[in-house]
């Protein structure tokens, strides 16, 4: 959707194919914020960012007996993918959204140029550019670079969130106003505030959203993890209340075991956690004869430790936006123009968050009072307040 509102400023008649049948509301958790990710907000004067997030100020590391352990000054708002998608939805034509719109192949060379997309059921679309800004399992990718497959990283990430009027006195005490972190041999914990699940942004009304990376080998144990209660094994993720009972009892046992009490005060009152895999995805090219291009995690799939998964996708849309407008149209030139950019943007991004991964997960050098690898282009370069 960023992509189609930033072509649409730049002069270009955009639709937006969803294989979704439904709107994608009251789905993911925490986002974190950083000026790319705000940009048509702050653009459009959509709304005011203390609207739609909740402010942190500081950076709170937690020792085993919930105690802190080191704290330092953190300027970033947090929001969540519901907020940011209510809004994203509401500045799109109604009639350029298409529900139900499942692309399943792509021709880049129909008779009368341009590219069109092959609808499932039936049905073509017809256009002067495709986006594929479809994802993690992008069936685009999956067309134009058969090659590429998902990197299993070796760990997962547990998901949740609770309602601050949730928690105890004592454990909202701890986290209130921090990102929180807590750092355990071949793991990691972290917790901030987000939008409540009404977009609410009050103290008390908020959700704390939290996540527990946990390393889970590859092969039967990674296969039996992320089987749902169905009985079916999810590549991705496996959504809340999906989650088979024999993970959930040891999610919640090694939290007892291994977290401070805050930290595990969380997991046990969270009604519905999910877990989801952690992924490198790496192309080695984003644009397509001048008529299809990659954005987001259809091009670099990013593990989460810089946070910029989001921003990274915005910034893409963004330059797209910026490359047409400059081109005066010309879509293969725009292309030309904002694939180099966009290549070194995810190679970049994905170096970073790969090393910050190995660090805290396998190597274990990750201390206590390191600044987070937080920043699209570089460290801190993504402040916001």
């Amino acid at each position: 959707m960023s992509a189609a509102l930033y072509l649409t400023e730049a002069g270009c008649d955009v639709h937006v194919l969803e294989r979704s049948r439904r709107p994608l509301v009251g789905r993911g958790a925490g986002i974190v914020l950083h000026p790319s990710t705000v940009r048509w907000w702050v653009q459009n004067d959509v709304r005011p960012l203390e609207e739609f997030s909740a402010p942190t100020r500081i950076l709170r590391y937690v020792a085993a007996d919930g105690s802190v352990a080191h704290e330092q000054p953190f300027h970033y708002r947090f929001s969540s993918y519901d907020s940011l998608y209510r809004d994203l939805l509401a500045s799109l034509p109604p009639e350029r959204y298409h529900l139900g719109c499942e692309v399943v192949g792509i021709d880049l060379d129909p008779r009368g140029g341009g590219v069109e997309a092959e609808l499932a059921g039936g049905g073509r679309r017809a256009a002067d550019l495709l986006v594929g800004a479809d994802g993690i399992q992008s069936r685009v990718r999956r067309t134009l670079l058969p090659e590429v497959e998902p990197v299993y990283a070796g760990y997962v990430a547990w998901r949740g969130t609770v309602v601050e009027h949730d928690l105890s006195a004592e454990t909202f005490a701890t986290l209130r106003g921090a990102i929180t972190y807590h750092l355990m041999p071949n793991s990691h914990f972290l917790t901030y505030p987000i939008p409540g699940s009404d977009g609410s942004v009050q103290i008390g009304s908020r959700l704390t959203n939290w996540l527990w990376y946990r390393n889970v080998a590859a092969g039967a144990e990674l296969d039996a993890l992320m089987t749902d209660r169905a009985g079916a094994r999810r590549a991705v993720s496996v959504a809340p209340g999906a989650v088979a009972d024999a993970p959930l009892a040891d999610l919640r046992a090694a939290a007892g075991e291994r977290l401070p009490p805050p930290l595990a005060e969380l997991v046990r009152v969270t009604a519905e956690p999910f877990v989801q895999v952690v992924f490198d995805i790496e192309v080695s090219r984003m644009a397509f004869a001048g008529r299809a291009c990659l954005i987001g995690d259809a091009a670099f799939a990013l593990r989460p430790h810089a946070a910029v998964g989001s921003a990274k996708a915005a910034e893409d849309a963004w330059r797209l936006g910026e490359a047409m407008r400059a081109a005066n149209g010309e879509v293969a030139d725009a292309v030309a123009r904002w694939e180099p950019g966009a290549l070194e943007l995810g190679r970049g991004a994905l170096a970073r968050t790969r090393e910050a991964g190995e660090r805290v997960q396998f190597q274990c050098t990750w201390s206590v009072g390191e600044p987070l690898p937080f920043g699209l282009y570089e460290l801190g370069h993504s402040w916001l307040d």
